[in-house]
């Protein structure tokens, strides 16, 4: 079957993966002329954590992620499976028992494993919640080596061009626009995500850190040698813009109450960008014709590409 896919961000260059495994012919159309390139994909966390999404999440979310880490070690390099360290201050604990009662697969721990499992934290925590199972990627990196596999295995790449002005000779297409697909999509909605990379001299974290607040949860997840990703903002509204005075402060804000030491790190790069999302905040897979949508993925591209993949290929490859 010849595959034409529009969209070179999470989902469809997973989408596309996972249609080339099963021996079809795949393009891959995107108006960005490189990869990552004005792309939510491009800002995410990249934490394959569908425990840890249990707190606010579907159950859906939960259920499809956990095929997330054994995909991306599959498929990429660098990903790691140290699982996610769930913390908060002292005045905050009632936030802690409420994210427990949430969720599942996670182990309590004292302040003595927190200081065993991230030293550069020792002794500023007494109680903790420690999901083992999860795991975390360089978003970057992934997209940049997925896209490497697909050229190794035949994957044409027509990047720079609209999807319209480009003829492809297909027997299905996927669209994996993300919000450019409210064209076709209509109850597609923006959720704007802001983010922070900074570089630690004093703090170098192995593992995503989630630290529980009332008004300010944040997630900060390194990226090696003393850079983290912090992260991130959930506002309506599709607006790219520049990140706000606000979002800043409160997020380096809470960085800081995680470890002082973060006050003294150097902001290497600010992020904004919006994330598609249909009302209910659930994925969707929906074929019209000769072409399958894949939308949705809201703030769970990495966790729920690989599924959501496997899904639409079975669409596709089924008669309409």
């Amino acid at each position: 079957m010849r595959v034409a896919i529009i969209g070179a961000g999470v989902a469809g260059l997973a989408t596309a993966t996972e249609f080339a495994e099963q021996g079809h012919d795949v393009t891959l159309i995107a108006r960005e002329a490189t990869i990552g390139e004005n792309c939510c994909s491009w800002y995410a966390g990249g934490m394959l954590a569908p425990w840890c999404e249990g707190e606010s999440a579907e159950e859906q979310v939960i259920r499809l992620g956990q095929q997330a880490v054994g995909w991306w070690e599959r498929h990429v390099s660098g990903v790691r499976r140290r699982g996610t360290l769930v913390l908060c201050q002292g005045r905050d604990t009632a936030e802690l028992h409420r994210f427990a009662r949430r969720t599942e697969a996670f182990e309590v721990v004292d302040g003595d494993r927190i200081d065993e499992l991230e030293p550069d934290l020792a002794g500023r925590f007494r109680q903790g919640l420690f999901f083992a199972d999860e795991g975390h990627l360089d978003p970057r990196k992934a997209l940049v080596e997925l896209a490497q596999k697909l050229r190794r295995q035949g994957a044409i790449f027509r990047l720079g061009v609209d999807a319209g002005d480009v003829a492809v000779d297909a027997d299905i297409t996927v669209d994996c626009r993300g919000l450019a697909a409210r064209d076709r999509l209509p109850d597609l909605r923006g959720v704007r995500g802001e983010m922070l990379v900074i570089r630690s001299h004093d703090l170098n974290l192995s593992r995503p850190v989630r630290f529980l607040h009332p008004r300010i949860p944040l997630y900060i997840v390194p990226r090696g040698e003393g850079v983290h990703m912090v992260g991130a903002t959930m506002i309506e509204g599709d607006r790219r813009a520049h990140i706000s005075v606000r979002s800043i402060l409160e997020l380096l804000s809470a960085a800081y109450a995680l470890h002082p030491a973060f006050g003294e790190a150097e902001i290497l790069e600010t992020g904004v960008d919006a994330r598609p999302a249909f009302p209910d905040n659930l994925p969707r897979v929906r074929r019209c014709g000769d072409t399958v949508y894949v939308n949705g993925l809201y703030r769970h591209g990495y966790l729920l590409s690989p599924a959501i993949a496997h899904m639409a290929v079975a669409a596709a490859s089924t008669p309409n």
